[in-house]
């Protein structure tokens, strides 16, 4: 495979099933159309998400929380830091989780969520657009069963009641004075099980291949970028591919004007083991990752290093 690969989940997936893996261990990512996702739907969260960041300074940080890693509601420009990078990222961010009811036992893991009053409809459109990222997700993650060898729905119970988390994100133009080295998003790796990213027909997005080049992706309209997390690249023992990857700084007139992006990051139940999978352990592959940990404690530990814990 020369490149990364562009699949259709409106086909069968176990006709598509090995062409998403080996995308998933060549280059750690894949393009996906056709994903379910309602174009009108993903339009009004777009507007919405306009809305939202171009309110005053002090209206946005009024729905920031100190010392609440990020998890929820507003993280103001400037704050996350990638692992071992040395200057912030320029851009800031809101972040949906799961909606739980009263009483569940997962509240411990999942904060309730904020929503601005400012913006109508904000709390009902981005709830709608979260609950199809899941979908989608979920059946990206049954193509992966297939490629391993699972059954289909291996990964429906560990991502049930996932602490999965979906990111409005917006880069505003190159601000003057920036930090030397600094860009939208330094190389990193993603901490979950999967990410969904609507908003990369914008260029910027870049992944670093095996051979050490930044190779840039350009999706169709509307299609989903999707990328190995840590969590899985764990699980398998590092046969599906958490990818370093990054957004550079546009140049010219493209400096001079905004990025949106969505990014969906699937997560699995914080309770959930992860726990290298027997399937992707042989005489030439030995465990990596003899000791099995939480989800939870994973996460909680990644957080840490990019100074959202």
């Amino acid at each position: 495979m020369k490149e990364v690969a562009t699949v259709s989940l409106a086909r069968p997936l176990e006709e598509v099933a090995d062409e998403l893996g080996m995308s998933f261990r060549e280059w750690g990512f894949a393009v996906v159309r056709d994903h379910g996702i309602p174009a009108e739907l993903v339009a009004r969260a777009w507007d919405l998400t306009r809305e939202f960041f171009a309110l005053p300074e002090a209206t946005k940080r009024a729905y920031h929380i100190p010392g609440g890693g990020g998890q929820r509601g507003y993280t103001p420009f400037g704050t996350e830091r990638a692992k071992d990078a040395l200057v912030q990222d320029l851009k800031e961010f809101w972040h949906v989780g799961r909606s739980l009811p009263p009483g569940d036992p997962l509240e411990a893991f999942m904060p309730p969520n904020l929503w601005p009053a400012e913006v109508p409809e904000f709390r009902e459109t981005l709830q709608q657009l979260y609950t199809a990222f899941e979908t989608a997700g979920g059946r990206v993650l049954q193509a992966i069963a297939l490629h391993l060898g699972l059954d289909r729905h291996w990964f429906d119970g560990p991502i049930e009641d996932g602490n999965s988390v979906m990111r409005l994100l917006h880069y505003p133009p190159l601000p003057e004075g920036a930090p030397e080295g600094a860009i939208r998003a330094a190389a990193h790796g993603d901490i979950n099980a999967i990410t969904l990213l609507l908003g990369a027909e914008e260029a910027g997005l870049q992944l670093l291949s095996a051979g050490g080049e930044w190779l840039s992706i350009h999706p169709p309209e509307g299609a989903l970028v999707v990328n190995i997390g840590d969590m899985l690249e764990r699980l398998t023992n590092d046969r599906l591919k958490s990818t370093k990857h990054r957004v550079v700084n546009p140049v010219g007139e493209a400096a001079r004007r905004a990025r949106y992006s969505m990014p969906f990051f699937l997560h699995f139940r914080p309770d959930f083991t992860i726990e290298t999978l027997p399937q992707c352990i042989d005489a030439e592959h030995p465990n990596l990752y003899p000791e099995p940990l939480s989800s939870d404690a994973f996460l909680r530990q990644r957080l840490r290093e990019i100074n959202l814990g």
